[in-house]
């Protein structure tokens, strides 16, 4: 039989295991919170906000990042890089006469970009579910874009909407064609 101070030593030492737990626990969760910023940028406080909670928005970045995990993801071969260049600048040499078509093809060919490098491009929400995740600091531009696009498609947009469409495609566009480093591309250049 154990006497009544083995019974509060031993639930003083469950009680003290049970914290150490708890705050290992809370440090991951800090940590990974951490990391999710770190790597998501603007669109985790973009997330949070959208869902209402830090620990359903985490997860939903998790998830998006183990789908873009999933996916066959290639850099862009030389040759590829100078021919979207010379693409991107024949469109924005275009958009003096034709604002309007220089935004329609401005993002098709942020699509052709997306699509060499490997990324699914059928649905919109998705595509930018998708690039969040290793372009997060520039993926709201592409948010932006569409909503002009939209209303350009739809003969509503001025031309300096048409304009300010046009920049954030290039944003997007820059990010994309970065070179990698270290399996990452880097976009804090292009915030």
């Amino acid at each position: 039989m154990l006497t009544t101070e083995q019974i509060a030593l031993l639930a003083v030492v469950v009680l003290l295991v049970l914290g150490a737990i708890a705050w290992i626990a809370s440090q991951s969760a800090r940590s990974r919170r951490v990391s999710l910023r770190r790597r998501f940028g603007p669109e985790y406080d973009r997330v949070v906000g959208q869902y209402g909670s830090a620990a359903k928005a985490e997860r939903v970045l998790l998830e998006r990042a183990k789908r873009v995990d999933r996916i066959r993801l290639k850099p862009l071969s030389e040759a590829d890089r100078s021919r979207f260049a010379t693409s991107w600048r024949s469109v924005q040499a275009r958009f003096v006469d034709d604002p309007s078509g220089a935004v329609r093809e401005a993002n098709e060919l942020i699509k052709s970009v997306m699509q060499a490098h490997g990324y699914p491009i059928e649905d919109f929400e998705q595509r930018v579910a998708d690039l969040s995740v290793d372009h997060a600091n520039v993926v709201h531009h592409y948010r932006s874009a569409r909503v002009l696009a939209e209303a350009n498609r739809e003969g509503k947009a001025n031309t300096e909407e048409l304009r300010q469409a046009f920049v954030h495609f290039r944003a997007l566009f820059a990010d994309l064609l970065e070179e990698p480093v270290d399996g990452r591309r880097l976009h804090e250049a292009h915030v």
